[in-house]
């Protein structure tokens, strides 16, 4: 290896590690604010509506940033971005976790009968827990033993994450019933997103 490619691949470590570092500093903020206003007495007046509210939204906004890192590779050029995709998409998974555990704990404290009851009243609560159960097989086959194991296959499995941010968005749509401007923001960021990952680069991996 020459001088030059030393020191590239030197760059590149340094830069995923302080960027790694900067994603779990930054993905242990909401949850650690969450914390603080549950002591301070700050959450609001229904406070488990809150927190899942927190969740949902940390989970979607996790989701993407994984999915913006094909794109924002290809338009900088720097291979090992990649690297840090995988980070976004377990915490994602976290949040998402926390949101339904909110949800199934401090709102029906485990109450099946009346989960079973939500969710006959809003099919929305059975979207979500769709694209949980599909975010299940993409977390557990997040490590280097599974990509190995099912080389091109692990590709197609995590093209699942497609079919979870539709099925969140369609939850968020769903979910809000006034004032749609947040879905309708996250909306637009997912489908340029997808826009950015197959439209500008199509050309290129064609070639």
């Amino acid at each position: 290896m020459t001088m030059p490619q030393w020191f590239s691949a030197w760059s590149a470590k340094a830069a995923i590690k302080y960027l790694k570092c900067l994603i779990w500093l930054g993905a242990l903020i909401p949850v650690s604010r969450l914390i603080y206003l549950g002591v301070t007495d700050g959450l609001g007046a229904n406070p488990v509506e809150f927190i899942e509210r927190s969740t949902g939204t940390w989970a979607l906004v996790f989701l993407l940033l994984s999915l913006s890192i094909t794109p924002l590779r290809h338009l900088t050029q720097q291979a090992w971005l990649i690297a840090v995709r995988r980070l976004l998409g377990l915490w994602m998974f976290a949040y998402a976790c926390l949101h339904v555990t909110t949800y199934l704990w401090l709102d029906y404290q485990f109450d099946w009968a009346d989960i079973v009851k939500d969710i006959v009243k809003h099919p929305y609560v059975l979207v979500g827990a769709a694209a949980l159960l599909l975010t299940l097989p993409l977390a557990a086959t997040s490590n280097q033993r599974a990509i190995k194991a099912l080389k091109q296959r692990w590709k197609i499995l995590h093209k699942l994450v497609y079919v979870i941010g539709v099925l969140v968005l369609l939850h968020f749509w769903w979910l809000v019933k006034k004032d749609v401007t947040e879905p309708v923001i996250y909306s637009l960021v997912f489908a340029l997103l997808i826009a950015l990952r197959w439209l500008p680069f199509s050309n290129n991996r064609k070639s």
